[in-house]
């Protein structure tokens, strides 16, 4: 998240450490291929199948004894080599006189107690550090090494133009190794450093600090010493080292690693170092011993801005609090970090205090830090970070007399929120306020700051954002991930906000309107949530698509769909769905539309083909089948009584009755009409398909009348259902006059469909061709037939 304000105290805690990279940084990457690690293989030689073009070779920690030209010779594009952790004893460089490229060679923690001079003059970074030398290995080949950053250099014994053939180099880092440092008793030696940023002293581990050395620099701006063991008796021995060390008015950052003192000692290496021209004090790795009484300390006018001190050891059980904690709350220096200690409490200042920057990360201060506290009126930055904190009411309260307070860090406590009914109280000016990874609840947000900024509020137990909150309007930045929220807040109570991380949360069904309710909205993290891939999420995706990649931080990678099955895993931006399955309001219109299109299709079949006449004339067919079935089985036998059935209209009843019925009857041909043959009490329906069953042959008369007879009709039907029932070719149609095809109605399409398929006899005009007429027509009676007459009288 982005601040405010960066505390100063963290541009230059480690400012000695950016010395050192400076021109000496050398990347390693395992993924280079001219890189290659043989570390820790249990190697007690240089490997001979090495890739010739290899620029990077590790093989640090193993049990390399030697090196010989034939070791390097081949790799001619070697530059960096590490050798530490090896059991080398004696170095010659001209076994790198064909690595012309080579600038970084690190042998420290060997066994080196000699070297072999040789001129090299492509090395950036020469580390010999923490090995057996005697004196400095310093060659007057060294002198050539132009680009040398830096040297990492041991020795037993020092003497003070040791470093002069290198004295013209402007070296950024020189580490010294005295672990084994030979302590002469009554005799001071001394050692000049001309031209180093920073210089780096490593002492015995376990020893008291005993040594007596003026080491003289003239441009040193970074000192660290490694492995300080004191006590009250050999303190001043300590001090006396340090006034030629911290005599240049360059030196602006001191620091102390793995130091172990009595609290009498520190106090008086404090005291020394008020006055000098040191900027910033940092110690690391601080154990306190013996016992803590208070001492005096005069806070006298000092250039220091900042003491850091991180991880210490307290070995003193009982002793006075005040005594210790007064020490720290009345120095008059902007930074002060206090990090990884037992400390439970710090006290107020008694007057208005110089601290900006305060740090007091990793303590187990409680609730009651700083409560009442009006004496700290120019902090600007507080963190608090993993102390005992549990009550954000609280907390709120202890920054309410702290009016230039600008940042606040509260994070990885156990903060709780919704305890009060009262409103919180904040100092009206923090702008930064980081709540990450506490125990908050939805109720953290109506006890927040008014005017802020930025807010933190990853890794709590947030549910929901309320509707009904404090407008905070001026907050810009917001960060809420790793919580429970299931949907994207708008941006009603933060009109202002223009950053927005909540990855990691339950959000399934983001709402479709958030883009246009955050219009200042440049960077979203959202991804990592269960998106469910469904109607509701369709309008966001849609959205997302319109909105640039560089607002959307971590698309399309982050963001997939958790729910249905089918979609789990699929990147958000393949996912589509229409708009018909989405909308239900379309998708009954449409739906309505279709069946209503539909029906009225069907009814527009249906009065044009005369389905209903057809199912009318099924249904009625199927009643007299089925009062068939419920006659006898003996009965069922069927017998014709007829040659013939004959269907004509009414209009046609003279030629039927004059010229067809005569003819018939004089070839002994048994004729069925409905005038005489239907049984009166049944209905027409019924008589109409007993006399066609009853019939061999059904004759129709086919004119322009017989078109516009329903009857005829149902009778034509019947027949030709008959037709297929029985398997028999029963029709006989014989035309009386022509009837055009335009004329017969669209209903009766099996009529137009039997004149297309089916033979039929035409009734000539002319006379002589009637013989040929009647000829057809007992052709087709040609079968002899037994009839069975209505008293049941068998006749051939």
């Amino acid at each position: 998240m982005t601040k405010d304000k960066e505390p100063i105290v963290k541009s230059f805690h480690f400012v000695c450490l950016m010395i050192i990279i400076v021109g000496t940084r050398i990347q390693f990457s395992d993924g280079n291929e001219f890189a290659v690690d043989k570390s820790k293989r249990g190697l007690i030689h240089v490997p001979k199948d090495l890739p010739l073009k290899t620029k990077v070779l590790d093989m640090s920690q193993n049990y390399i004894a030697e090196l010989q030209v034939s070791d390097m010779s081949f790799l001619s594009e070697l530059t960096v080599l590490r050798l530490s952790h090896n059991r080398i004893q004696l170095l010659d460089l001209s076994v790198f006189k064909f690595n012309q490229d080579l600038e970084y060679l690190d042998l420290s923690h060997n066994q080196l107690q000699k070297i072999s001079c040789h001129p090299i003059v492509s090395f950036r970074h020469l580390d010999l550090s923490f090995n057996d030398f005697k004196a400095l290995p310093i060659c007057k080949e060294f002198g050539n090494l132009s680009q040398l950053n830096f040297l990492g250099l041991s020795a037993m014994k020092l003497q003070k133009l040791d470093l002069l053939p290198i004295a013209h180099l402007h070296l950024s880092y020189i580490l010294l190794d005295l672990r084994n440092y030979y302590i002469k008793e009554n005799e001071t030696e001394s050692l000049q450093i001309l031209n180093a940023k920073t210089l780096h002293l490593v002492f015995h581990p376990t020893s008291l600090f005993a040594i007596q050395v003026n080491i003289s620099v003239n441009t040193l701006g970074c000192l660290q010493l490694t492995n300080i063991k004191l006590n009250d008796d050999n303190c001043q021995v300590f001090i006396k080292f340090l006034s030629e060390l911290t005599r240049g008015p360059t030196l602006l950052n001191f620091t102390l690693n793995h130091i172990e003192t009595t609290w009498k000692c520190l106090v008086r290496v404090f005291q020394f170092l008020w006055p000098k021209p040191v900027e910033y004090l940092n110690i690391y790795n601080l154990t306190i011993i013996e016992s803590i009484r208070e001492e005096d300390f005069t806070y006298s006018k000092t250039t220091l801005k900042a003491l850091t001190i991180e991880h210490i050891t307290n070995q003193v059980f009982l002793f006075s609090q005040t005594a210790l904690y007064t020490v720290f709350s009345e120095m008059n220096i902007m930074m002060l970090t206090i990090s990884d200690t037992p400390f439970i409490h710090m006290l107020c200042p008694h007057a208005p205090s110089t601290f900006k920057f305060l740090n007091f990360t990793q303590n187990v201060f409680t609730d009651s830090i700083f409560e009442k506290c009006s004496t700290l009126v120019k902090l600007e930055t507080l963190i608090l970070q993993k102390n005992g904190l549990k009550d954000l009411f609280k907390v709120g309260l202890m920054t309410k007399d702290m009016p230039s307070l600008e940042i606040l860090d509260v994070s990885w406590n156990s903060l709780e929120s919704g305890r009060h009914k009262e409103n919180c109280t904040w100092a009206e000016s923090i702008v930064v306020l980081n709540l990450s990874s506490n125990m908050l609840t939805d109720s953290v947000f109506r006890c927040l700051p008014p005017r802020i900024k930025v807010l933190d509020l990853h890794s709590n137990k947030i549910k929901s954002i309320p509707k009904q909150v404090v407008k905070l309007e001026a907050l810009q930045e917001l960060n809420v991930a790793f919580n429970s929220l299931t949907d994207l807040p708008g941006c009603g109570s933060f009109s202002s906000l223009s950053v927005l991380i909540i990855d990691h949360n339950s959000v399934s069904h983001p709402s479709a309107d958030f883009f246009q309710s955050c219009q200042k909205m440049r960077s979203i993290k959202a991804g990592d949530n269960p998106f469910q891939c469904t109607c509701e999420l369709r309008e966001f995706v849609k959205n997302i698509d319109q909105v640039s990649s560089e607002v959307l931080e971590g698309w399309p990678d982050s963001y997939k769909c958790d729910y249905p099955e089918s979609y789990r895993g699929s990147p958000l931006k393949d996912f589509h769905m229409s708009e018909l399955s989405c909308n239900i309001t379309l998708l009954i219109v449409t739906i309505g539309a279709t069946m209503l299109v539909l029906a009225v299709t069907v009814t527009s079949l249906c009065i044009y083909l005369d389905l209903p006449w057809y199912l009318r004339m099924v249904c009625q067919w199927t009643q007299t089948r089925r009062r068939a079935r419920n006659i006898p089985l003996e009965e069922l036998q069927r017998n014709l009584q007829f040659h013939a059935f004959i269907s004509y209209s009414e209009h046609d009843s003279a030629w039927v009755k004059s010229e067809l019925v005569p003819y018939l009857e004089k070839e002994d041909i048994q004729i069925c009409l409905h005038e005489r043959n239907f049984v009166p009490g049944k209905s027409i329906v019924e008589n109409i398909i007993n006399c066609i069953e009853k019939s061999y042959k059904s004759i129709f008369v086919l004119s322009p009348n017989f078109v516009q007879s329903e009857w005829c009709h149902y009778e034509l039907y019947f027949a030709h259902h008959n037709l297929f029932h029985e398997g028999s070719n029963n029709l006989i149609l014989i035309l009386l006059e022509p009837i055009p095809q335009n004329s017969i109605p669209n209903k009766y399409h099996k009529l137009k469909a039997l004149m297309m398929q089916r033979t039929y006899l035409q009734w000539p005009k002319e006379k002589s061709k009637r013989g040929l007429f009647w000829a057809n027509i007992r052709a087709a009676f040609n079968m002899k037939l037994t009839l069975v007459t209505e008293n049941n009288d068998v006749k051939s």
